[in-house]
């Protein structure tokens, strides 16, 4: 006899069902919905963990590489039948395809709901019980509704829902091989009880499949030769078992649904209220006597309304949000719908739905086997004193803090979290030898290991291996994959370049935006002329990089046209090929006259952009061009109120230092400022002090000096500097006072 269950995954009542159809039937055989390849290892499974766990299964080849979790929490169904089952002293058996079957390719979670497949009938029966979503039904139906009948409710549910509807291909697949698995195992059990237990979607598949007629042995897969994969346990945490904060499947509010699974609806109500209540006074929020008898009144009125023997968990949130929120929301509830909060949600509603979820986080027993990566990442943390909490300073000129950061960029490239850089070299533009880092106990650490295990036994080969991932993933994005060379130079991965720079070689060719290229230069420009991390400093490849984005920017640069404010990262490329020619110019044999052609053309045309064409006379200026021409007198004739700061921030961004070098260009612009009305000044204003900014504090300090000395003014500077209101509200008011005074002379109420 074989009694099937369809189930809904982290269900209290499935649980429940399952727990009491085991105890009653004494089943020889339980099979659950699972990995295949975990059938061996069901004894590590059970061995006594703290509950949530999962599954993490990863596989890799020349094509693929997938990472998914199957979740386990103490009201899961299928966690039920495996600990009802083993106490009845049924045989357990997963029966579901293994982890890594393509089946799975687009599935990061193995227990995700197949709603979607359903959604037609989902929202039919949300009209037809007046219910916001599949979740608020759910309860409706099942958790707060009477146990008497719920498993013949069950299937009449899952069997509506999955209706005449076809299958997906890999829904066909599972299902094939799970009624092979049921036909052999009714074969071996004879007249004897079996209890099989899936996700509802699949039941009523199952149920006609296992009654066809066949000798058919199920195929234990074997991972493909030329594959690397396997499953661990990890830890796993409420937080990522909730829907509210982006889980795939199963019930949401995982804190509420455990209270509802250890001590009914009922008293899950109560635990509700009470945890909104304390964290919402753990974040000083006044709640009254008077607001938690509302709260409780108010839910208690829409359970009965809404014809419930129990307060459900939306009843208690709903009669949360009627007592203690006056005002109109923004947003709908989270509890409307699936998914995430909105943006905007408000912040009492964002504490409740915390307070819901819970902070519970799993532990594995200590008997429990962790992949290669766990051990030698541990064995690295104390060969280099890194399993101490505490801070770390390393210079990075010294070969043993240089192993020592290698150790802590690789696990921060992995997400291994308890290790946080505030300061080092962040762009490869900065050549700063110091890092310090925080190092601290983390109860996510093991699980992130356990996960990145998928990638490698060894953390730089698992490193490695995540970033070759990254540069597939990026695809021509130059900017992501000049950042994953930079990662790779700071995790010391020497054989990724190669593969990094061919992408990026691409890349550039293809790249149409400026901004993106001028970023790219500068990390493989500071690289070819700085890195001792990577042993790449004047590398032939590094040096091709850089020629081909110089020669691409100054192409792009030509091709603009319009007006428009200053484009900061167009302006940065052209600083960018400014330093490439200063710092590699000789060396990669540059064409240094190229671009001081590109420089002239850009300053002299009328079509190209204000902050182009100051770029384009700085580009020239800074590289000592004999055509550049006299900065006064270009400074002079280039400025109009209209778009004087947009030019100069393309001058500033290429000659920085040569405009303060230059005797009389801090003069002429002092003059040109002074003379303009206070209507021009007001419009020039934003576009003047964005150009400025290209000075560093002290540079700024010394202009502010030099324009004090021309006015005869012995003071301190830093009043300039520092004002007591936003320069645009000075502006504006000085605007305003010139023209009270104007008005006040037309009437004659002035005379001066």
């Amino acid at each position: 006899m074989i009694t099937f269950i369809g189930v809904r995954h982290h269900s209290p009542a499935c649980a429940r069902l399952v727990r009491e159809t085991i105890e009653e039937l004494r089943p020889a055989y339980v099979l659950v919905e699972g990995p295949v390849e975990m059938n061996a290892r069901i004894g590590e499974l059970l061995l006594g963990h703290e509950l949530p766990i999962a599954v993490f299964s990863s596989y890799k080849d020349g094509e693929r590489h997938h990472a998914s979790w199957a979740p386990f929490c103490d009201y899961s169904p299928e966690w039920a039948a495996l600990t009802a089952g083993r106490a009845a002293g049924a045989e357990l058996r997963f029966i579901d395809l293994p982890a890594w079957h393509p089946a799975f390719s687009e599935r990061r979670n193995r227990y995700a709901d197949a709603e979607q497949r359903y959604a037609e009938v989902v929202e039919r029966l949300c009209r037809e019980f007046s219910v916001d979503n599949v979740d608020t039904l759910w309860d409706h139906l099942f958790e707060v509704a009477e146990p008497a009948g719920l498993a013949e409710r069950l299937a009449t549910y899952f069997d509506l829902l999955r209706g005449e509807a076809e299958a997906g291909e890999d829904d066909v697949a599972r299902e094939a091989y799970m009624a092979s698995w049921i036909r052999r195992t009714a074969r071996e059990a004879g007249d004897r009880p079996i209890v099989v237990v899936t996700g509802g979607f699949h039941r009523p598949a199952l149920v006609r499949l296992a009654a066809l007629p066949g000798d058919d042995e199920p195929v234990v897969h074997a991972l493909p030769a030329d594959a690397a994969g396997g499953s661990y346990l990890v830890p796993y945490s409420f937080r990522r078992l909730d829907s509210f904060d982006g889980y795939q499947s199963g019930m949401p509010s995982p804190a509420y649904y455990q209270r509802v699974f250890e001590a009914g609806v009922d008293a899950a109500a109560n635990h509700l209220l009470e945890a909104v209540v304390t964290r919402l006074r753990g974040r000083k929020q006044r709640l009254s006597t008077a607001d938690l008898i509302a709260a409780t009144t108010s839910g208690q009125a829409l359970a009965l309304v809404r014809g419930h023997r129990h307060r459900s968990r939306t009843d208690v949130l709903d009669g949360l949000v009627s007592a203690l929120l006056d005002e109109a929301l923004d947003v709908p509830l989270p509890w409307s719908a699936r998914g995430t909060p909105a943006p905007g949600t408000h912040p009492v509603v964002v504490e409740m739905v915390a307070a819901l979820s819970g902070d519970r986080v799993g532990r594995l027993h200590a008997d429990t086997p962790a992949p290669p990566l766990v051990h030698h990442a541990t064995a690295e943390l104390e060969r280099h004193g890194l399993d101490a909490d505490g801070a770390r300073r390393l210079d990075l000129a010294r070969d043993a803090d240089r192993e020592v950061s290698r150790v802590l960029h690789r696990l921060r490239i992995l997400g291994v979290p308890g290790f946080d850089r505030h300061s080092g070299p962040r762009t490869g533009i900065d050549p700063e030898p110091i890092e310090e880092w925080a190092v601290a106990r983390d109860d996510r650490r093991l699980p992130a290991l356990i996960e990145a295990g998928g990638y490698g036994s060894t953390i730089d080969e698992a490193t490695g291996a995540l970033l070759a991932e990254r540069v597939t993933d990026v695809g021509g994005d130059v900017e992501k994959l000049a950042g994953v060379l930079f990662d790779a130079a700071l995790a010391g991965i020497p054989e990724l370049s190669g593969l990094v720079l061919d992408e990026v070689g691409r890349a550039v060719g293809a790249t149409p935006e400026m901004g993106p290229l001028g970023r790219v230069l500068d990390v493989v420009l500071a690289l070819w002329r700085h890195d001792r991390l990577l042993g790449t400093a004047g590398s032939t490849p590094l040096g091709t990089v850089i020629a081909t984005s110089v020669e691409r920017i100054l192409w792009l640069a030509e091709g603009v046209r319009g007006a428009g404010p200053a484009d900061l990262p167009r302006i940065g490329a052209l600083a960018s090929v400014r330093d490439a020619i200063v710092h590699a110019g000789t060396a990669l044999d540059l064409d240094r006259e190229a671009a001081l052609g590109v420089a002239a053309r850009l300053a002299l045309s009328t079509e190209t952009p204000p902050d182009l064409r100051g770029a384009g006379f700085g580009l020239g200026w800074s590289l000592g061009s004999a055509d550049a021409g006299d900065p006064v007198r270009v400074v002079r004739g280039a400025f109009t109120p209209t778009s004087a700061g947009d030019w100069l921030a393309g001058v500033f961004a290429l000659a920085r230092e040569e405009v303060l070098q230059a005797g009389g260009v801090l003069d002429v612009l002092d003059e040109a400022v002074g003379v303009m009305g206070d209507g021009d000044f007001l419009i020039a204003l934003p576009a003047l002090r964005q150009a400025f900014e290209f000075f560093p504090p002290r540079e700024r300090d010394m202009i502010a000096q030099h324009l004090l000395a021309r006015r005869g003014i012995a003071g301190n500077s830093r009043a300039l500097l520092r004002l007591g209101a936003a320069p645009e509200l000075v502006a504006e008011g000085a605007e305003l006072d010139g023209r009270v005074a104007e008005l006040l002379k037309r009437e004659g109420l002035i005379t001066t």
